[in-house]
Order: C-alpha cells, then sequence, then structure tokens
C-alpha cells in the first residue's frame, strides 16, 4: 500500500473516531437535559450511560474474533450502520427504554470503529505503531473538545439535546464516503491465525494487562462521563473543563513520539498513574478557579492511558493479533460500562447523605460530586501499585533477555 492511500484510511480513521468521541462528550452535555425531559434519576442515567459503555466491548470481542476473516472494512461498514442507527433512534427516543437501546447502538457503533481502526493503523505503520496509535487517539479527545464546546454552544443558544445529537450526522456520512471510496489492504503485518490469537490471550502478562485497562478506562472514562454532574456545582463550567482537558489530551498524544521512546510504555503508564490519582484527589477538594488547575493535572494523567495500553500489547503481545486490541479496549468499556450505574448510585447515595446533613441545592451537590471523586480515585492508586510491578517485572525480563558476554584475562570482551 503506498503513503497517500494508508494516509487517506489514517484520515477516515480519526473522522470516525472523533464521532465516537463526540457521541461520548454530547451525551455527557446533555444528561441533565434528559433527566428533566424525562423525569430520570442520576441511577436511570448510570444505565443509559452503561449501555453505550456495554455496546462498545460486544463489538470489539465479535470484531477481534471477525478481524481475520471479514476485514476492517466491513467492520467499518457496520460502525457507519450503527452510528445512523444509534444517532436516530436517540433523536426519535420517547424516554428511558428508547434511550438505552439507541446507547447500546452507538456504542455497538463505536465499538466497531476500534475494532477495525485499531489493527489497520497497527498493519499499515507496523514500524511504528505505539506513536501512530497515539496519533489515532488524539482524535478521541479531540472529538471530545469538539463535541463538549458544540454541546456547550447549543445548550447556550437555547437549543434542544435532539438538535445536538442530530449535528453528528454530519461527521459520520463523511467519513462513511471516505471510508467506503478507499482500497483496503490485506492484513499482512499482524498475526492473523485466529487460532494462534485465541491461544495468546492466555499469556498472563495480557491477562494482567486486561485487569489494569479496567482500571484505567473507568479512571478516565468514568471520570469524564459523569463531568456535568460532578462538577456542575464547584463553580465552573464542566464543558469547559471537559474541553479543556481533552485538549490537552490532544496535544499530548499528538507529540507521543518523543515520550514513548524516552521513557517506554511501562513507564508512560506508570507516571499517567500517578498524575491521574493526584489529579482526580485535587478535583474532590477544589472548588472554583482552582478545578481548573487540577483538572489540568487530571488530564495530564489520563492522557496516555488508552492509546499505550492497546500500544503495549500491539508491541509486546504481537501474537494476540487483532483480537488482543479489540478485547483490551472492550475490556476497558465493559468495565465503565458496569461501573456507570454504581457512580450513579455514589451521586444519589451522597446527595441524600448531604440532605440529611441540611443541605441543599448547589451544596448538596458540590458535596456529592466531591464524594464521588474520592472514590474515583481509588482506580488510579491501584494502578501506581500495578503498574509500579510491571515496571520491575519488564526490567527483570529486559535483563535476562540481553545476551551474556564474558572477559578474557586481557579484559577484551569476548
Amino acid at each position: 500500500m503506498n503513503t497517500q492511500q494508508a494516509n487517506r484510511l489514517f484520515i477516515a480513521s480519526c473522522i470516525a473516531l472523533t464521532v465516537t468521541a463526540m457521541t461520548f462528550a454530547i451525551r455527557a452535555g446533555i444528561l441533565g437535559q434528559l433527566s428533566e425531559s424525562f423525569n430520570l434519576t442520576d441511577t436511570q442515567l448510570g444505565w443509559i450511560n452503561a449501555m453505550a459503555f456495554l455496546g462498545f466491548p460486544v463489538a470489539t470481542m465479535f470484531g477481534g474474533l471477525l478481524y481475520n476473516w471479514i476485514g476492517a472494512r466491513k467492520l467499518i461498514l457496520i460502525a457507519f450502520v450503527g452510528h445512523l442507527l444509534g444517532l436516530v433512534l436517540t433523536m426519535m427516543a420517547d424516554g428511558f427504554w428508547l434511550l438505552l437501546i439507541s446507547s447500546f447502538c452507538v456504542g455497538f457503533a463505536n465499538g466497531s470503529v476500534e475494532a477495525g481502526c485499531n489493527p489497520l493503523i497497527a498493519d499499515i505503520y507496523h514500524k511504528n505503531k505505539t506513536t501512530m496509535l497515539n496519533r489515532f487517539h488524539v482524535w478521541f479527545p479531540g472529538g471530545i473538545v469538539i463535541g463538549a464546546l458544540v454541546s456547550k454552544f447549543m445548550t447556550d443558544m437555547g437549543m434542544g439535546w435532539e438538535l445536538q445529537i442530530a449535528i453528528m450526522l454530519i461527521p459520520t456520512a463523511i467519513y462513511g464516503f471516505m471510508m467506503f471510496t478507499q482500497k483496503f489492504p490485506e492484513a499482512v503485518n499482524i498475526e492473523n491465525s485466529t487460532s494462534a490469537n485465541i491461544k495468546a490471550l492466555f499469556s498472563p502478562l495480557f491477562l494482567f494487562m486486561v485487569l489494569c485497562m479496567t482500571l484505567t478506562a473507568t479512571t478516565e472514562l468514568g471520570t469524564q462521563q459523569w463531568i456535568e454532574r460532578i462538577l456542575g456545582a464547584s463553580g465552573v463550567s464542566p464543558m469547559i473543563i471537559m474541553a479543556m482537558v481533552t485538549g490537552v489530551m490532544a496535544v499530548g498524544r499528538y507529540f507521543a513520539g518523543p515520550l514513548v521512546h524516552r521513557l517506554n510504555p511501562v513507564g508512560i503508564l506508570l507516571m499517567s498513574a500517578v498524575l491521574s490519582a493526584a489529579g482526580i484527589y485535587a478535583m474532590s477538594i477544589a472548588t472554583g478557579g482552582m478545578v481548573y488547575v487540577a483538572a489540568i493535572l487530571f488530564a495530564l494523567g489520563v492522557t496516555y492511558f488508552w492509546p499505550t495500553m492497546i500500544g503495549f500489547i500491539a508491541e509486546y503481545q504481537p501474537k494476540t493479533g487483532a483480537l488482543g486490541m479489540s478485547l483490551i479496549g472492550g475490556a476497558g468499556m465493559f468495565a465503565v460500562s458496569m461501573w456507570n450505574p454504581i457512580i450513579g448510585g455514589w451521586i444519589d447515595s451522597a446527595r441524600a447523605a448531604a440532605e440529611a446533613q441540611n443541605l441543599t441545592g448547589v451544596e448538596a451537590e458540590l458535596v456529592a460530586g466531591q464524594a464521588t471523586l474520592s472514590n474515583l480515585a481509588i482506580f488510579p492508586t491501584i494502578l501506581i501499585i500495578a503498574f509500579a510491578a510491571l515496571y520491575i517485572y519488564m526490567k527483570k525480563q529486559q535483563n535476562n533477555n540481553q545476551p551474556q558476554t564474558t572477559a578474557n584475562p586481557a579484559g577484551e570482551v569476548l
């Protein structure tokens, strides 16, 4: 495949990921409107969010298994149809159940984008996997910036949540056109034996990384998806916070190459865990302008989590192939789907506890948000220990694999 074709596919993949991110950001921005329109509790909103995150791992599981047979093009066609169906059904929603179904469709489409595009990019840029996967994943935070600003602008202009959903049909049509007028390459630079892929999944290192991915994804996405509900009373604009956080992430991922080469993936993951824990803790005690400072610290922490986890699998567990990359992402989203109703329940419980202490309105919401952030800080704290252990293990493996040298009596290396 020539460079021009590879670059066109890369750009189309980035636009598809932008749509994925916009669904995430705009859904976060309209949670309050949905609550008012359909009289939903935060626990019910948590289940709606959960369906979007559950659809993702279902798609990546099937997409990873089928990639070797149907290829990236058909998986991205499934994503395109899923986005169209999910967005239209969301606009037609008349209550909790249709919102639940439409969210699952959108999540399934989002997972299909990852299942198709991650191995496609690892294949066409096989000599520079982690760097190019980081550049591809620039457009998750980049799309969130776009979605957050669009949501804020449209909300401030008094536009309803239906129009905010409809705006996402435009980039969906663009990536669909670009993808389906372009020739796709044969997968030649990734392991394409499904039986070999499945066997490699039972590596202790892969299973360990799957567990870690459940924590990294919840740290990043569990916090951001509830940004409007947990920071809405802290004296800042939640959508501006989201745009700022994801803007920092986009810039960081674009320039990831030098950092990857200097620290290596495991060093980056350990650094990310430390900064994420510090950032979430700082947000849990900050109000007013200091929330912006804490949010930047959080952004620096979560910037490299997702693409570096996938890049780690591509580089250190290559026999898992497209299936491994799909399942690691699916594991992260599945965890977020399971934690979303719990996070919603944390908010409801903390609010009830605050009201029992005669706090009302903004004060009760502030206390509820800060209590929820304190709970979320547990995830990156566990990751600090996990990635420190991984760093020691990988260092030991590297030392064991180095060729042994001996010296003769004259001191010359043999």
